[in-house]
């Protein structure tokens, strides 16, 4: 079995991450493993974990390390990550990471790249608070970017549109004050490991797929398990 792939997407919410995850997935035939999507699943579930988290989360903060360790770990354990993953939200502290190259260092696994996506924080803020979502199908809206056509409903299924609380726009900037303090030691962490590129997100999403697709090529063991990049 080969040695398992792990890529790691650093940016502030909103930046775009996760579009580009998906983009990844799909070169390298390796799963999403999204921290926010945990959460959200967890919330849904209404487990012990996800009630707890609620409460930072609903604050625009981050929640507690352990939570969020326990969280991600359980999930990479799971049968379809044996290959690897890449990694949308997590680590987001120093802390976490530390842990998580701890973890894969006691499996003789590692870190293959991280790639940091920048975005400035006011087009974050339009990025995020103009998004509203259909509760049935999870159908994502935009007021300015993508419109239903009737305000507040959704086109498929007539469903009425809401807005989570951490895309309001007085918890985005919370959310964006909390990145720069929590997450962004991550770039200087990693950039000593020699694992970090740096990639503007303010362009086309095309075009930041391009330039993810050479950070893979870039380095040797990435390229060889490269497919091909295509947005779903």
């Amino acid at each position: 079995m080969k040695e398992p792939l792990y890529i790691i997407l650093l940016g502030p919410p909103g930046s775009g991450k996760g579009t580009q995850a998906q983009a990844l997935t799909g070169c390298l035939g390796l799963k999403q493993v999204a921290s926010g999507d945990l959460f959200r699943e967890h919330l849904n579930k209404k487990t012990v974990l996800g009630e707890t988290a609620k409460i930072y989360l609903d604050r625009g903060e981050l929640a507690p390390d352990d939570l969020t360790i326990q969280m991600v770990m359980e999930r990479l354990a799971q049968p379809d990550c044996q290959a690897g993953a890449v990694l949308d939200g997590f680590p987001r502290t120093v802390t976490q990471a530390r842990f998580f190259d701890e973890a894969l260092k006691a499996q003789h696994k590692s870190i293959n790249l991280v790639i940091s996506i920048s975005v400035p924080d006011e087009i974050i803020v339009e990025r995020l608070s103009g998004r509203w979502i259909c509760p049935i199908d999870n159908r994502v809206y935009h007021t300015l970017f993508n419109p239903p056509s009737v305000p507040g409903i959704c086109d498929v299924d007539g469903a009425k549109l809401y807005q989570r609380s951490d895309d309001q726009p007085e918890t985005v900037r919370k959310r964006l004050k909390v990145y720069a303090e929590k997450t962004k030691p991550l770039i200087d962490y990693y950039a000593a490991k020699n694992l970090l590129v740096n990639i503007d997100g303010y362009q086309p999403i095309e075009l930041v797929t391009d330039l993810l697709v050479n950070a893979l090529k870039a380095r040797p063991r990435l390229k060889t398990a490269y497919k091909s990049c295509q947005l779903s």
